[in-house]
């Protein structure tokens, strides 16, 4: 069990160390292509930082429990909606705010989370369901690439473009490596402690893969950038739950237990809802909402080890 878990955690320590080169390295490549800074954002940054639990994903289902990625997606979307953002409140000591290129963004937000729930509900997602999520991802993408106007600086005559893309390989080898220990060290580790995967997979590897997208939005928030730091994090939990659980349907339709849905699908999608309104009201997210997703995010929890006795 020691040996598990000591694999475990420095399995998950490369996903997060891989994760967050791929971050940095892809927002200097999207630089030196002159991209829009809510397109590094929404998209670019938000991709890179969701390839942890995509990974972790795929490995799960190849090794035949695609129940644990999908627990892992599901419950790393709850706490990018509720933790993350009261842990850059709380660092930041302010509001987060809200413009309104960001708000256009999201505005069809929960028309496209309620997709995977939907397609869920019968505890199995086939080829077809897959390949429509699929879509819904990929056209939410492009309507935020579309709008996506202002450029940002590029760097001088394509500075360091070949040595941003060596360590973004390299990221990713790392990231590879990283996932397809994480699902085997925590199969086994759940196993010797008679704790369901589901369970592991939804809270602790699920927290985990969030980081990639904490530290990213805590550099952006120390600049001031609240819109990169919300982009981030919005545009990789709408991938997570529409592109990445389509891909893994439509590689291999899978059945779960209906439950991720019930519990951590509904939490998804309530916490998106609430987010949703804090952003509305004022266009500021203030610190006593940020509080209140804190409090949402523990509730959660504490649901989750109800539901797993």
């Amino acid at each position: 069990m020691i040996t598990n878990f000591f694999i475990f955690a420095i399995s998950l320590w490369v996903v997060i160390k891989g994760a967050t080169l791929a971050t940095k390295y892809s927002v200097k490549l999207a630089e030196n292509f002159h991209l829009s800074k809510y397109i590094v954002g929404f998209i670019v940054v938000a991709f890179i930082s969701i390839l942890p639990e995509t990974l972790i994903a795929i490995n799960s289902a190849m090794d035949g429990i695609p129940e644990f990625g999908l627990g892992t997606l599901f419950g790393s979307n709850v706490a990018d909606l509720t933790l993350i953002f009261a842990i850059l409140i709380i660092y930041a000591g302010r509001g987060i705010k809200i413009e309104s290129k960001v708000l256009k963004n999201v505005r069809l937000y929960p028309f496209f989370f309620l997709l995977p729930l939907i397609f869920g509900l019968n505890g199995h997602y086939s080829r077809i369901e897959g390949a429509g999520l699929i879509l819904a991802g990929s056209l939410f993408y492009y309507l935020v690439f579309r709008s996506g106007v202002e450029k940002v600086k590029a760097l001088p005559n394509g500075e360091g473009k070949y040595k941003n893309l060596t360590f973004l390989l390299f990221a990713m080898v790392l990231l590879l490596a990283g996932a397809h220990f994480t699902v085997s060290s925590a199969t086994a580790l759940a196993e010797s402690l008679k704790i369901s995967p589901i369970l592991i997979g939804l809270l602790v590897v699920g927290l985990g893969t969030t980081m990639p997208e904490l530290f990213y939005s805590l550099k952006s928030m120390k600049r001031k950038d609240d819109g990169l730091a919300i982009g981030d994090i919005l545009g990789s939990v709408l991938a997570d739950a529409t592109i990445v659980v389509g891909i893994l349907a439509f590689i291999s339709p899978f059945s779960f237990p209906v439950k991720i849905v019930y519990i951590t699908g509904v939490f998804m999608m309530v916490a998106a809802l609430v987010l949703l309104y804090f952003m509305r009201s004022g266009r500021v997210i203030s610190r006593k909402e940020g509080y209140l997703l804190l409090m949402f995010w523990l509730a959660y929890v504490v649901a989750e080890f109800m539901m797993s006795r």
